[in-house]
């Protein structure tokens, strides 16, 4: 079976059937809705790597990532991977785990399959792999921040407005005493929800002590070995951000075996809203960076540098919003307050 047999059970021409496959804009609908029903009848594949010789165009788009055992990213590389075929692309997934060789390898893939656009959704990655891309003129999205070079956006993460939301939460519950655990500050994207972190105490006119801030890995196991650093302590918080969800689950797990639990010994808040934190023991409040947010703009900066009449942006502006569960609370010396205010007539109150 091939393009020949599709153009006669259509009754089109060969060439018909070919710019249909390839997309062409000005295929008459009524011709390439008979193409696309002789295809699904003969349950034709088309050569995508001859169509790509043919049109000039692979129309994929590649993604790389950090890891792929840490649950944000396969959430991330399925709306991403749903929105690009939404829009006639396919998707090409490379993960580096912080490694620059295997990270020269992903690009080399890329390149060599000829990637439409390639989204970088990782960090440290260093300068001369990007110009392997940036010098073939392939465009490129990044987080945070990105070459001031054309055809590069970048995803603007609002980490301020989510952790602002989540301190404010927690002052609000009556926490004074709040830690943070920062993922590897070698990270941009970790070293901003830090930074983000301290503006946010400040402007609530809460101090940071130094000893609740810890650098963990983004991992659980991390969490875990931060929030046994915290247990040490001489004095210890009664509330503890974390720079992800994983970490924040971390933290759940060590709470659970040292015999304590959240909400009723520790707050805890994480960040990044992955499916699961709806499903740990309590719920995880968390900061939710949207996957599909992410997955869109991406797509949208990828397309709009490609296609005919785009207008390619710069800057895509990625909002961030608290999502409050069970993980928070009161700390137990406000509990105890409120619970003997309760106790007292309302006439005899102050």
């Amino acid at each position: 079976m091939d393009i020949r047999t599709v153009a006669q059970l259509a009754n089109v021409s060969i060439a018909t059937v070919s710019r249909t496959i390839n997309r062409v804009s000005t295929v008459n609908p009524v011709m390439a809705k008979q193409v696309w029903d002789a295809i699904k009848e003969l349950d034709y594949f088309p050569n995508t790597q001859a169509r790509a010789l043919v049109s000039g165009r692979s129309r994929l788009l590649g993604l790389i990532v950090s890891e792929i055992t840490n649950p944000f990213f396969p959430e991330l590389i399925q709306r991403f991977e749903d929105i690009a075929v939404e829009h006639g692309y396919e998707i090409l997934i490379g993960s580096t785990n912080y490694d620059p060789q295997r990270m020269s390898l992903c690009i080399r893939r890329m390149l060599e399959r000829r990637a439409e656009g390639v989204a970088v959704m990782t960090f440290g990655i260093e300068k001369p792999l990007l110009e392997q891309l940036a010098e073939r003129s392939v465009p490129l999205v990044f987080v945070d921040v990105g070459p001031e070079k054309p055809g590069i956006s970048l995803l603007r993460v609002d980490y301020r407005h989510g952790i602002r939301q989540g301190v404010e939460h927690l002052a609000s519950l009556g926490h004074r005493g709040i830690a943070f655990i920062s993922g590897p500050r070698r990270l941009n994207s970790a070293h901003s929800r830090l930074v983000a972190f301290f503006r946010s105490m400040e402007e609530c006119g809460i101090i940071a002590h130094p000893a609740w801030i810890v650098e963990g890995d983004h991992t659980m196991e991390g969490g875990i070995a931060a929030m046994e650093q915290l247990l040490k302590s001489k004095d210890v918080p009664t509330a503890v951000m974390c720079s992800n969800d994983a970490t924040a689950i971390g933290v759940l797990h060590k709470l659970y075996r040292a015999g304590l639990k959240a909400p009723d010994d520790f707050s805890v808040i994480g960040f990044d809203d992955i499916q699961i934190a709806q499903a740990t023991i309590p719920p995880l409040t968390t900061i939710q960076m949207s996957c599909f947010e992410l997955a869109r703009a991406a797509v949208t900066a990828l397309r709009a540098h490609r296609e005919e009449g785009g207008e390619p942006q710069r800057n895509y502006k990625i909002p961030t919003q608290l999502i409050v569960r069970e993980s928070t609370g009161a700390p137990k010396g406000v509990r105890s307050n409120l619970r003997k205010r309760d106790k007292i007539p309302a006439a005899a109150r102050p």
